[in-house]
């Protein structure tokens, strides 16, 4: 395996961690050939990736003086949490940096790769550029469109059934299915759900499957406040955002005294006049100003479909069972079309069993031009 390859395997361990800071690798290679050091982002506010390879190349006594560092992302060149990265690799007497890619950050975009050719460090970017940015692709859409990837999960049988006509859908696919479905929802910086799903399924919507450093936050769409001040989903230790568009004080002071933040975003129809319901786009812009990088969406076919007809959702990731179920509920409301021109066109990415069932990715056409 290359340095750099070496490297993204490492990135790829601050998966679950590292959020809202990119997943970041890093091996050190002394002047001989031989690997001296390596490490990954820890969580935010922890060291990066360089600064841990550094930290053990120390620690095992090599001397960095000449080495090259192979990175999966632009050295730092700010002040944020920690300190430049660059100066750590400028003081450790690096000889050369074979970065994937620019870091999107305008407060680090190529100043990083200036101020390491400024101390007299070789400087070559581009290989595993696109790995880098597809294991960063929540950071990316942030950075650049000021907004989150918005990854939609649904579980069906095969024939795109979510649910019964009575409501149940426990289980439809397999406990593979829903423990990879976990280590999804780990990966991201929030799970998005909405009151209908709070209400009929009483979910925790946590990573509990995996063992998971942290658990990203929950953002439950809700115009009027319907969540329970008791609902399971307030048993477990992280951030609830409660997106709302109908005020309404007594039930605000409740969940807020349960910890909860309600952020008011109401929506409007074509003619101006109140709608009701969330703003959705307006709703994730305001997340990706909170620092979420993925947004991991689990909720039922009415609120999926709201989410794809405002244009937000970026990928779906689709679990099928092996089983037909007939009518009930469906993947998303979208319709009825009129037109094969009026569907939403997808570009399938993967395709591969877990468990029995078989889990496909697909992303919105030309969402990832960024």
């Amino acid at each position: 395996m290359s340095p750099i390859d070496t490297a993204l395997a490492l990135a790829s361990q601050a998966l679950w961690l590292s959020s809202p800071n990119p997943r970041v690798g890093c091996v050190l290679v002394n002047p001989q050939g031989q690997t001296i050091g390596q490490g990954f982002t820890q969580a935010a506010g922890g060291a990066h990736a360089e600064v841990m390879a550094l930290r053990d190349a120390l620690d095992q006594g090599h001397p960095t003086q000449g080495a090259t560092a192979y990175v999966t992302l632009e050295p730092c060149s700010h002040h944020g949490r920690t300190g430049p990265c660059c100066d750590a690799l400028i003081q450790a007497g690096i000889r050369k940096v074979v970065a994937s890619i620019e870091d999107p950050n305008s407060q680090v975009s190529g100043q990083g790769f200036e101020r390491l050719r400024a101390a007299g460090i070789e400087v070559e970017v581009g290989p595993g550029a696109a790995a880098s940015r597809e294991l960063n692709i929540g950071f990316f859409s942030r950075m650049v469109r000021k907004q989150p990837w918005v990854r939609l999960k649904v579980a069906a049988s095969l024939d795109g059934t979510t649910a019964l006509n009575n409501g149940n859908s426990q289980w439809i696919t397999s406990e593979a299915a829903r423990t990879d479905g976990h280590a999804w929802r780990a990966r991201a910086c929030a799970v998005l759900t909405g009151i209908g799903t709070v209400l009929q399924d009483q979910p925790r919507l946590d990573a509990r499957l995996v063992k998971a450093p942290r658990q990203p936050h929950l953002v439950i769409v809700d115009s009027d406040l319907q969540t329970p001040p008791n609902a399971p989903l307030f048993s477990v230790q992280r951030k609830v955002m409660i997106y709302a568009a109908n005020p309404h004080a007594e039930r605000q002071a409740a969940l807020e005294a349960q910890g909860a933040e309600v952020i008011y975003f109401p929506g409007k129809h074509g003619d101006g006049s109140p709608s009701g319901k969330v703003d959705l786009h307006a709703m994730v812009m305001d997340l990706g100003q909170r620092d979420i990088n993925e947004l991991h969406v689990e909720a039922g076919h009415k609120l999926n479909g709201s989410l794809l007809r405002s244009g937000v959702v970026d990928e779906l990731l689709v679990y099928l069972a092996p089983q037909l179920l007939g009518l009930g509920a469906g993947m998303s409301n979208l319709g009825p079309l009129t037109e094969l021109s009026q569907g939403i066109a997808l570009e399938f990415t993967s395709a591969e069993m877990v468990g029995q069932d078989l889990r496909v990715l697909s992303r919105v056409a030309k969402h990832d031009n960024f």
